[in-house]
């Protein structure tokens, strides 16, 4: 079967969005290839088709639980049973029986921590893969130095399972990160397909307030008139609680915060009452939006800074899928950056953690902060390599958080400036465009209804086929 008429038997479209037939053509050629494709592109779409292509198991690297039981459950509905997820929900019967029979699987779906066990290593190792797939590979570049390092293991994990073709996934990555990305995997006959990260239907908007206070009421009046469906990025989980707490209270939307303190079945519930337009507003950290596939979100506001430009884009990429109009907004007050550099800050070693885990005094330790140590350390770096390397990515993300803090204070067009970070030009500015030098949003475009819909059957058997 050609590449068409497989979309259309298996998928039901008639035809291919871009960038998707374009990465598909690449792997046949043999290649290795990096796809960087907007929000809600179908990029899950290209490794199914190809596991067809190919008919050979197909292993997807994941970031998070929530987005890999998504993509199952997405696999199972087209009617593929052969998929399976490989991820710390399961116990250990559990997953030496899926390891048994790991063979019978077309997709298997795997987290970077779960891939680099010896045990699941070597019983992967013994499958003729189709493909190796990495799914938000920006995780690599984003993630990989100081808060996931196993990241850093995939080049050791495709040489272990016989050089594998490689698919890298990603909706955002500027030419810096794409390099980053292939270089850590240390890949070769790579071919990069890059579609533009530019959504049109999305308003971008930078509101300037004085204080916290102000920025509390800014944000309440704003939600009035918005409405839902909605989410709003916090770097704090208790400032999350707080506001989702207050919109409850003072406005007439539902909502709930969202992040890694809840439990796997709250966030799940959560999750899905947001699908299911339950809950207008969900109060987020940034362990929300991977993989969320909710195509009338109207808006999306940033009540804390995100980390650079790159995460922005990422994170506001979940408004308009549908292609209505729809508004990211960034609030911020003058000192904001403070508090995103003390998260930059708090995420590598202090000298004091050096000195505890060189004298062996893992107690004092912060869980996090010894499983980074362990694996330098393991892979034969000194103290002083590895403080080097901290340092070294500290400065690289402060300049990025700074690149943030100028897009707030640009005095042109917004978008110009967000897509000149991804080597994109643009000179189209008009009134749907952005906001400039903190003139007045116009929230009025946005404030439409969206109609509601109802818990369909599609829900409860994604819902049914999660639980057990």
């Amino acid at each position: 079967m050609n590449e068409h008429k497989l979309l259309k038997d298996k998928f039901g479209f008639d035809e291919f969005r871009p960038g998707q037939l374009e990465t598909i053509t690449a792997l046949e050629d043999g290649k290795n290839v990096l796809s960087v494709l907007p929000t809600g592109a179908g990029k899950s779409l290209i490794y199914q088709i190809y596991s067809y292509l190919v008919n050979k198991p197909i292993l997807i690297v994941s970031p998070l639980l929530s987005l890999m039981n998504d993509q199952v459950e997405r696999i199972r509905y087209l009617g593929h049973e052969k998929v399976i997820a490989l991820n710390s929900e399961r116990d250990w019967k559990e997953r030496n029986n899926i390891l048994s029979t790991i063979n019978q699987y077309r997709y298997i779906f795997i987290s970077p921590e779960m891939l680099n066990q010896n045990d699941v290593l070597n019983q992967l190792a013994r499958l003729d893969l189709g493909l190796f797939v990495i799914d938000e590979a920006h995780c690599i570049s984003k993630w990989g130095v100081d808060f996931r390092p196993d990241y850093l293991s995939l080049k050791n994990d495709i040489k272990h399972l016989g050089h594998p073709q490689v698919l890298m996934l990603t909706a955002t990555a500027s030419k810096k990160v794409q390099n980053d990305i292939i270089n850590r995997l240390g890949l070769t006959n790579c071919e990069r397909i890059i579609e533009s990260v530019n959504r049109p239907n999305i308003f971008l908007g930078v509101h300037q307030t004085e204080n916290e206070l102000d920025k509390q009421k800014y944000l309440m009046d704003t939600l009035k008139i918005l409405k839902g469906p909605g989410i709003i990025y916090f770097s704090s989980k208790r400032m999350a609680n707080l506001m989702s707490e207050m919109i409850n209270s003072e406005t007439n939307l539902k909502s709930a915060p969202y992040h890694a303190d809840l439990g796997n079945e709250d966030r799940f519930k959560i999750q899905h009452q947001f699908m299911d337009n339950e809950l207008d507003v969900i109060c987020a950290t940034n362990a929300f939006g991977m993989g969320i596939d909710k195509a009338d979100i109207k808006y999306v506001i940033h009540y804390h800074l995100p980390q650079d430009l790159e995460s922005y884009t990422q994170e506001i990429g979940r408004a308009g899928r549908n292609g209505q109009p729809s508004i990211a907004i960034l609030l911020y007050s003058p000192g904001d950056e403070q508090l995103t550099k003390n998260l930059l800050d708090h995420s590598i070693p202090t000298e004091r953690d050096y000195e505890n885990y060189t004298h062996r005094k893992f107690n004092y330790l912060d869980e996090q902060v010894k499983r980074l140590l362990d694996f330098y350390t393991h892979h034969g770096y000194s103290i002083n390599q590895i403080k080097q390397i901290f340092k070294d990515d500290s400065n690289l993300k402060l300049r990025e958080l700074y690149k943030l803090v100028d897009y707030i204070n640009c005095d042109g067009c917004r978008r110009k400036f967000l897509l000149a970070n991804f080597d994109e030009t643009f000179n189209e500015h008009d009134e749907k465009c952005c906001n400039i030098q903190h003139s007045e949003i116009k929230l009025e475009p946005y404030n439409y209804d969206v109609k509601k819909t109802k818990i369909t059957s599609l829900n409860w058997k994604m819902i049914i086929n999660r639980l057990f």
